[in-house]
């Protein structure tokens, strides 16, 4: 094993543990277990502390404009070739709760991709520009809140400002 591995290894489990205890958090307080969910919201915190130190390691933290570039290979990765055969074995197994997982995070891949070719076409504009964030699927709108999320139809008054 290489340390290279090693901290392409941890970053990937420090991430998802991040992910993952802010769902718990997101569930203790559905529950009223607010002190639990400090604590996994603290915990979480402290995951990515640890993700972006191990990041930082790998090199994986460059310029603004390569950054971009990686975020368009990546979001397109996703659309193109991660979630389809996803959403075709989730369809065969008949598993509809992940075939909507995937056809949701799917669609709003396409939407990401967009928006970071945006962003690095304009990087020199220094114009404030806002994104609105879909709570439900992850859809990203610019400047403006939809009426209602094009992907998952929840109403533009849900969505988070950025």
């Amino acid at each position: 094993m290489s340390t290279e591995k090693n901290l392409k290894d941890a970053f990937a489990g420090e991430s998802m543990a991040n992910r993952k205890y802010l769902a718990f958090a997101k569930k203790a307080e559905q529950e009223g277990y607010l002190n639990a969910a400090k604590l996994f919201r603290a915990a979480a915190e402290a995951e990515t502390i640890h993700a972006h130190n191990h990041l930082k390691a790998l090199g994986g933290i460059k310029s603004t404009a390569e950054n971009l570039k990686e975020g368009i290979t990546g979001e397109t990765y996703e659309f193109e070739s991660m979630y389809p055969p996803m959403l075709e074995e989730a369809k065969k197994e008949g598993r509809s709760d992940a075939q909507r997982s995937f056809h949701l995070a799917n669609e709003a891949e396409k939407v990401h991709a967009k928006l970071y070719q945006d962003a690095l076409d304009n990087l020199e504009n220094k114009e404030e520009v806002n994104y609105y964030l879909c709570p439900v699927c992850g859809y990203i709108e610019k400047n403006s809140t939809p009426e209602k999320c094009p992907i998952c139809g929840a109403k533009g008054e849900v969505f988070v400002k950025y």
